[in-house]
Protein backbone atom coordinates (compact mmCIF):
# COMPACT_ATOMS: atom_id res chain seq x y z
CA UNK A 1 0.00 0.00 0.00
CA UNK A 2 1.24 3.44 -0.63
CA UNK A 3 1.08 6.22 1.73
CA UNK A 4 1.70 9.63 1.25
CA UNK A 5 3.55 11.69 4.13
CA UNK A 6 0.94 12.81 5.82
CA UNK A 7 -0.48 9.46 6.61
CA UNK A 8 2.89 8.27 7.41
CA UNK A 9 2.97 11.10 10.10
CA UNK A 10 -0.36 10.06 11.72
CA UNK A 11 0.53 6.10 11.84
CA UNK A 12 4.10 6.54 13.61
CA UNK A 13 4.36 7.68 17.08
CA UNK A 14 6.52 10.98 17.35
CA UNK A 15 9.52 9.41 18.19
CA UNK A 16 9.46 7.21 15.30
CA UNK A 17 8.80 10.20 13.24
CA UNK A 18 11.69 11.95 14.65
CA UNK A 19 13.85 8.96 13.70
CA UNK A 20 12.46 9.06 10.27
CA UNK A 21 13.22 12.50 9.74
CA UNK A 22 16.77 12.40 10.93
CA UNK A 23 17.05 9.40 8.42
CA UNK A 24 15.72 11.24 5.81
CA UNK A 25 18.07 14.31 6.58
CA UNK A 26 21.02 11.96 6.87
CA UNK A 27 19.95 10.46 3.61
CA UNK A 28 20.33 14.04 1.78
CA UNK A 29 23.02 14.80 3.08
CA UNK A 30 24.68 11.40 2.04
CA UNK A 31 23.22 11.83 -1.47
CA UNK A 32 25.27 14.85 -2.01
CA UNK A 33 28.97 13.19 -1.70
CA UNK A 34 31.35 12.94 -4.99
CA UNK A 35 27.98 14.67 -6.54
CA UNK A 36 28.66 16.73 -9.95
CA UNK A 37 26.46 20.09 -9.45
CA UNK A 38 26.55 22.57 -12.90
CA UNK A 39 26.39 26.03 -11.49
CA UNK A 40 26.64 27.74 -14.96
CA UNK A 41 27.23 26.58 -18.48
CA UNK A 42 30.92 25.34 -18.41
CA UNK A 43 31.12 25.25 -14.83
CA UNK A 44 30.88 22.35 -12.72
CA UNK A 45 31.51 21.40 -8.90
CA UNK A 46 32.21 17.47 -7.37
CA UNK A 47 31.47 17.27 -3.66
CA UNK A 48 34.04 15.65 -1.47
CA UNK A 49 33.96 12.97 0.44
CA UNK A 50 35.35 12.82 3.86
CA UNK A 51 35.26 9.51 4.50
CA UNK A 52 37.18 8.42 1.33
CA UNK A 53 39.96 11.18 2.27
CA UNK A 54 38.95 13.59 -0.54
CA UNK A 55 37.32 15.76 1.59
CA UNK A 56 37.76 18.79 -0.86
CA UNK A 57 35.69 19.72 -3.21
CA UNK A 58 36.50 20.21 -7.03
CA UNK A 59 35.63 22.36 -9.50
CA UNK A 60 36.49 22.72 -13.39
CA UNK A 61 35.51 25.67 -15.84
CA UNK A 62 35.01 25.08 -19.43
CA UNK A 63 36.82 27.57 -21.75
CA UNK A 64 36.91 27.88 -25.26
CA UNK A 65 39.37 25.16 -26.16
CA UNK A 66 40.57 23.87 -22.30
CA UNK A 67 39.87 23.23 -19.25
CA UNK A 68 41.11 24.47 -15.72
CA UNK A 69 40.58 22.66 -12.39
CA UNK A 70 40.54 24.18 -9.00
CA UNK A 71 41.66 22.15 -6.19
CA UNK A 72 44.12 19.08 -7.26
CA UNK A 73 42.34 17.12 -4.32
CA UNK A 74 44.48 13.66 -2.85
CA UNK A 75 46.07 11.71 -5.74
CA UNK A 76 43.12 8.75 -5.57
CA UNK A 77 40.85 11.54 -5.16
CA UNK A 78 41.36 13.20 -8.69
CA UNK A 79 41.92 10.45 -10.32
CA UNK A 80 37.92 9.56 -9.32
CA UNK A 81 37.05 13.15 -10.34
CA UNK A 82 38.91 12.94 -14.01
CA UNK A 83 36.25 10.22 -15.82
CA UNK A 84 33.42 12.68 -14.06
CA UNK A 85 34.95 15.66 -15.88
CA UNK A 86 35.46 13.69 -18.92
CA UNK A 87 31.46 12.95 -18.92
CA UNK A 88 31.16 17.13 -19.54
CA UNK A 89 33.95 17.95 -22.13
CA UNK A 90 36.56 16.53 -24.31
CA UNK A 91 38.97 19.48 -23.83
CA UNK A 92 42.29 19.05 -22.38
CA UNK A 93 42.82 20.22 -18.74
CA UNK A 94 45.35 23.26 -18.71
CA UNK A 95 45.64 24.03 -15.34
CA UNK A 96 44.90 23.18 -12.18
CA UNK A 97 44.89 25.86 -9.58
CA UNK A 98 45.41 25.21 -5.54
CA UNK A 99 43.53 27.53 -3.56
CA UNK A 100 45.86 26.67 -0.28
CA UNK A 101 48.97 24.11 0.30
CA UNK A 102 46.55 21.65 2.27
CA UNK A 103 46.94 18.37 1.84
CA UNK A 104 43.06 17.76 0.89
CA UNK A 105 43.85 20.76 -2.26
CA UNK A 106 47.14 19.77 -3.48
CA UNK A 107 48.43 16.10 -2.97
CA UNK A 108 46.48 15.26 -6.48
CA UNK A 109 49.41 17.64 -8.26
CA UNK A 110 51.46 15.09 -9.63
CA UNK A 111 48.48 12.78 -11.21
CA UNK A 112 47.87 16.19 -12.71
CA UNK A 113 51.42 17.16 -13.60
CA UNK A 114 51.66 14.15 -15.26
CA UNK A 115 49.11 14.67 -17.58
CA UNK A 116 50.47 17.63 -18.89
CA UNK A 117 48.72 20.01 -16.77
CA UNK A 118 50.09 23.30 -15.30
CA UNK A 119 49.85 23.64 -11.02
CA UNK A 120 49.21 27.18 -10.53
CA UNK A 121 48.45 29.08 -7.74
CA UNK A 122 49.92 32.06 -5.01
CA UNK A 123 53.60 32.35 -4.30
CA UNK A 124 52.79 32.36 -0.63
CA UNK A 125 50.62 28.88 -0.98
CA UNK A 126 54.28 27.79 -2.75
CA UNK A 127 56.47 28.42 -0.04
CA UNK A 128 54.22 26.63 2.48
CA UNK A 129 53.85 24.13 0.55
CA UNK A 130 56.96 23.60 0.06
CA UNK A 131 57.70 23.74 3.91
CA UNK A 132 54.67 22.67 5.96
CA UNK A 133 53.16 20.63 3.19
CA UNK A 134 56.24 18.84 2.97
CA UNK A 135 55.86 17.85 6.81
CA UNK A 136 52.36 16.96 5.84
CA UNK A 137 52.92 14.56 3.19
CA UNK A 138 56.15 12.85 5.10
CA UNK A 139 53.65 12.17 8.36
CA UNK A 140 50.75 10.58 5.76
CA UNK A 141 53.17 8.67 3.90
CA UNK A 142 53.44 6.66 6.93
CA UNK A 143 49.36 5.60 5.85
CA UNK A 144 49.09 2.12 4.90
CA UNK A 145 45.54 2.77 3.91
CA UNK A 146 46.05 5.69 1.81
CA UNK A 147 50.01 5.49 0.44
CA UNK A 148 51.48 8.21 -0.90
CA UNK A 149 54.25 5.64 -2.60
CA UNK A 150 53.32 6.11 -6.20
CA UNK A 151 52.86 9.79 -6.22
CA UNK A 152 55.07 12.64 -5.42
CA UNK A 153 54.59 16.31 -3.83
CA UNK A 154 54.22 18.41 -6.97
CA UNK A 155 55.36 22.08 -6.77
CA UNK A 156 53.72 24.45 -8.78
CA UNK A 157 55.27 25.58 -12.22
CA UNK A 158 53.43 29.02 -12.40
CA UNK A 159 52.73 31.53 -9.24
CA UNK A 160 51.48 34.62 -8.68
CA UNK A 161 51.75 37.54 -6.10
CA UNK A 162 48.53 38.86 -6.00
CA UNK A 163 46.42 38.39 -8.81
CA UNK A 164 46.36 36.59 -11.94
CA UNK A 165 43.81 36.08 -14.82
CA UNK A 166 43.21 33.20 -17.16
CA UNK A 167 40.78 34.86 -19.96
CA UNK A 168 40.49 33.69 -23.60
CA UNK A 169 37.98 36.00 -24.93
CA UNK A 170 35.13 34.66 -23.97
CA UNK A 171 35.15 33.81 -20.81
CA UNK A 172 37.61 35.52 -17.70
CA UNK A 173 38.38 33.97 -14.59
CA UNK A 174 40.26 36.02 -11.67
CA UNK A 175 42.60 34.51 -8.81
CA UNK A 176 43.46 36.66 -6.50
CA UNK A 177 45.24 36.33 -3.44
CA UNK A 178 43.38 37.65 -0.01
CA UNK A 179 45.80 35.57 2.76
CA UNK A 180 46.95 35.50 5.62
CA UNK A 181 43.73 34.00 6.61
CA UNK A 182 43.12 30.26 6.92
CA UNK A 183 46.95 30.32 5.98
CA UNK A 184 49.04 32.99 4.31
CA UNK A 185 49.26 31.86 0.53
CA UNK A 186 44.80 32.27 0.44
CA UNK A 187 43.71 32.63 -2.78
CA UNK A 188 40.25 32.50 -4.51
CA UNK A 189 39.18 32.12 -8.09
CA UNK A 190 36.28 34.24 -9.45
CA UNK A 191 34.15 33.66 -12.78
CA UNK A 192 32.90 37.81 -12.93
CA UNK A 193 30.32 37.04 -16.09
CA UNK A 194 28.43 34.19 -13.77
CA UNK A 195 28.92 35.54 -10.10
CA UNK A 196 30.44 32.45 -9.06
CA UNK A 197 33.20 32.74 -6.31
CA UNK A 198 35.79 29.23 -5.33
CA UNK A 199 37.14 29.92 -1.67
CA UNK A 200 38.89 27.24 -0.64
CA UNK A 201 38.92 27.13 2.94
CA UNK A 202 38.36 30.41 3.92
CA UNK A 203 34.39 28.92 4.33
CA UNK A 204 33.83 25.63 4.47
CA UNK A 205 29.36 24.51 4.31
CA UNK A 206 29.91 21.22 6.20
CA UNK A 207 28.95 20.34 10.29
CA UNK A 208 32.58 18.75 10.13
CA UNK A 209 33.95 22.64 11.08
CA UNK A 210 36.73 24.74 9.85
CA UNK A 211 40.44 24.32 10.57
CA UNK A 212 41.37 27.66 12.67
CA UNK A 213 45.06 25.58 13.80
CA UNK A 214 47.15 26.30 10.84
CA UNK A 215 50.00 28.25 12.96
CA UNK A 216 49.73 31.04 9.98
CA UNK A 217 46.38 31.59 10.12
CA UNK A 218 45.09 34.97 10.93
CA UNK A 219 41.25 34.65 12.29
CA UNK A 220 40.87 38.83 12.75
CA UNK A 221 42.03 38.82 8.93
CA UNK A 222 40.42 36.13 8.05
CA UNK A 223 36.97 37.89 9.20
CA UNK A 224 37.70 40.84 7.20
CA UNK A 225 39.05 38.96 4.22
CA UNK A 226 34.90 37.24 4.01
CA UNK A 227 33.35 40.45 4.93
CA UNK A 228 35.11 41.73 1.84
CA UNK A 229 34.49 38.78 -0.14
CA UNK A 230 30.29 38.93 0.92
CA UNK A 231 30.27 42.58 -0.87
CA UNK A 232 31.32 40.99 -4.42
CA UNK A 233 28.40 40.76 -6.73
CA UNK A 234 28.09 36.86 -6.02
CA UNK A 235 25.35 34.06 -7.41
CA UNK A 236 27.07 30.84 -5.98
CA UNK A 237 29.55 30.44 -3.42
CA UNK A 238 31.24 27.39 -3.43
CA UNK A 239 32.91 26.49 -0.25
CA UNK A 240 36.44 24.48 0.60
CA UNK A 241 34.22 21.61 1.40
CA UNK A 242 30.40 21.41 1.72
CA UNK A 243 27.09 22.23 -0.20
CA UNK A 244 27.42 25.22 -2.06
CA UNK A 245 26.38 28.63 -0.72
CA UNK A 246 25.39 32.04 -1.21
CA UNK A 247 26.63 35.65 0.12
CA UNK A 248 24.59 34.70 3.24
CA UNK A 249 27.10 31.67 3.54
CA UNK A 250 30.57 33.90 3.79
CA UNK A 251 28.65 35.98 6.38
CA UNK A 252 28.11 32.98 8.24
CA UNK A 253 31.46 31.88 8.02
CA UNK A 254 32.78 35.28 8.89
CA UNK A 255 29.98 35.33 12.02
CA UNK A 256 31.49 32.06 13.34
CA UNK A 257 34.93 33.37 13.34
CA UNK A 258 34.49 36.43 14.52
CA UNK A 259 32.21 35.36 17.48
CA UNK A 260 35.46 32.53 18.23
CA UNK A 261 37.97 35.08 18.47
CA UNK A 262 36.27 38.18 20.70
CA UNK A 263 34.89 35.40 23.40
CA UNK A 264 38.37 33.46 23.30
CA UNK A 265 40.78 36.98 23.18
CA UNK A 266 38.17 38.46 25.58
CA UNK A 267 38.42 35.87 27.73
CA UNK A 268 42.15 35.19 27.86
CA UNK A 269 42.20 38.82 28.54
CA UNK A 270 40.55 38.59 31.76
CA UNK A 271 42.80 35.86 32.78
CA UNK A 272 40.87 32.97 32.11
CA UNK A 273 42.93 29.74 31.66
CA UNK A 274 42.93 27.60 28.31
CA UNK A 275 40.86 25.25 30.30
CA UNK A 276 38.09 27.40 31.76
CA UNK A 277 37.56 28.77 28.09
CA UNK A 278 37.43 25.21 26.90
CA UNK A 279 33.98 25.01 29.65
CA UNK A 280 32.75 28.40 28.92
CA UNK A 281 33.04 29.56 25.01
CA UNK A 282 29.80 28.87 23.51
CA UNK A 283 29.45 28.61 19.71
CA UNK A 284 26.19 26.89 20.14
CA UNK A 285 24.05 29.85 17.95
CA UNK A 286 26.06 29.01 15.11
CA UNK A 287 24.45 25.91 13.76
CA UNK A 288 25.93 23.63 11.62
CA UNK A 289 29.53 25.65 11.32
CA UNK A 290 30.16 25.36 15.22
CA UNK A 291 28.58 21.33 15.11
CA UNK A 292 31.85 19.59 15.61
CA UNK A 293 32.44 20.25 19.11
CA UNK A 294 35.81 18.26 19.06
CA UNK A 295 36.75 20.94 16.22
CA UNK A 296 35.62 23.61 18.16
CA UNK A 297 38.02 23.00 21.07
CA UNK A 298 41.27 22.72 18.60
CA UNK A 299 39.51 26.00 17.45
CA UNK A 300 39.55 27.70 20.89
CA UNK A 301 42.92 25.79 21.58
CA UNK A 302 44.30 27.99 18.26
CA UNK A 303 43.12 31.15 19.03
CA UNK A 304 43.93 31.17 22.65
CA UNK A 305 47.63 30.66 21.74
CA UNK A 306 47.41 33.48 18.70
CA UNK A 307 45.39 36.00 21.31
CA UNK A 308 47.47 38.61 23.27
CA UNK A 309 48.34 37.86 26.73
CA UNK A 310 46.52 39.54 29.57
Amino acid sequence: MIVSDNTTRRLLPPFAVFLWLIAAYVHTLHGQIRSVHQIAAGVFTRIGDRDARQPANTSWIEFRDFVVVIEANTPWGIRDILPEIRKTTSKPIRYVFDTHYHWDHTQGNSVMADQGVTVVCSQGCASELAAKGKTEWDQMSQNADYSLAPYRLQQPSVVFGDFMAIDDGERRLELRRVGPAHTIGDAVAFLPKDGVLFTGDLCVNWRSGNNVGDRDADPRHWVQVLNDLARWELKTVVPGHGALGTVATLRAQSAFLDDLWTQVSSGKKAGKSLEQLLKDVNLSKHGDFAADQQQNQSAIRAVFRKAAEP
